[in-house]
């Protein structure tokens, strides 16, 4: 979570052009620290996501929003996700029915 929030940051603070020492100024956090936020490594608390939303002129909830999209290719990952399973389910049906077609043709023919 907190690696697709600091990414969304990145994004955000590289779009506008600022530096990060420029937001963390900004913040009245180091530089250090910020750049923690955006790797994923710290914590982001509410405080301070209030704060890069005015920084970014945007709202908490376009920062957060990132946590509520599902990556279009999780089935490659190996996430245990719903609509991986329906695929997979899919393809398991797809090779039962040609095994079964084939069985059938080869007994039409006999």
């Amino acid at each position: 979570m907190n690696v697709l929030l600091g990414g969304r940051i990145k994004a955000l603070r590289t779009a506008r052009n600022y530096t990060q020492e420029q937001v963390a100024e900004r913040l009245r956090i180091s530089r250090q620290k910020y750049a923690r936020i955006e790797n994923g490594t710290n914590s982001i608390t509410l405080d301070i996501l209030t704060k890069l939303a005015d920084v970014f002129d945007v709202t908490v909830g376009d920062i957060t929003r990132v946590l509520d999209e599902k990556p279009a290719v999780a089935y490659r990952a190996g996430t245990d996700d719903a609509s991986a399973k329906k695929i997979f389910d899919m393809l398991d049906l797809f090779y039962a029915n040609k095994h079964m077609y084939t069985r059938l043709q080869h007994r039409n023919m006999a």
